[in-house]
């Protein structure tokens, strides 16, 4: 089993990549989805969420809404810091837990940690790869601002809250430049999972 770590900035275009890996048959831990998982109504994390926030960040159905919570933390490094230790503790166990049932169960197979933070939660290390999906800042911000409907002043918020993109870039083993068009970040995607198979045994 071969794991790769794949992260890029807010708005580069990391997801789009995880499909495409995914389309084409790689397995994709995806740590958003876990922690989405994790913090549903009355499990542990949603109530330390509420004990720490309040009722504020509820939406109508009881469960925490995402963008309220996101407003709070990305104006707010304590409070970022705060979510951060109930969370991440919960999505690294629960990411080792599925390690250990595909290497049970799929143990010639590509798996691809799909994590935001991955750098920032420092679950980078000890990886033989890392995948961080890349566009100039000038393009984060356009596309943020365009994705979200926010301000560039929220969007730059947002964008400042995570470590610099070209920061990420030195960090990895593989660039995959999403600056481009679909069709051509889809290309070097599908090159990069063929060498890793390659070296698959």
């Amino acid at each position: 089993m071969q794991v790769i770590g794949l992260t890029g900035g807010i708005a580069s275009g990391k997801s789009t990549v995880s499909r495409i890996l995914k389309d084409a048959g790689a397995i994709i831990i995806d740590a958003d989805r876990i922690a989405r998982d994790l913090v549903k109504k009355d499990l542990p994390a949603y109530r330390e969420i509420i004990d720490a926030f309040g009722d504020k960040v509820l939406a109508s159905d009881g469960e925490i809404d995402r963008s309220v919570l996101g407003d709070i933390i990305f104006n707010d490094p304590r409070k970022k810091q705060l979510l951060n230790r109930i969370v991440h503790p919960r999505v690294s166990k629960e990411t080792d837990l599925r390690l250990k049932r595909i290497q049970k169960n799929h143990p010639d197979t590509i798996v691809i940690l799909d994590i935001p933070l991955l750098m920032e939660a420092q679950m980078h290390k000890g990886l033989s790869d890392v995948i961080v999906v890349y566009v100039p800042e000038d393009t984060q911000i356009k596309r943020l601002m365009q994705r979200d409907g926010i301000s560039r002043a929220d969007a730059l918020a947002r964008i400042r809250s995570q470590m610099p993109i070209d920061e990420k870039k030195k960090l990895a083993t593989i660039v995959i430049d999403n600056s481009g068009t679909r069709e051509n970040t889809r290309k070097q995607t599908l090159e990069i999972l063929q060498r890793f198979q390659k070296q698959t045994p």
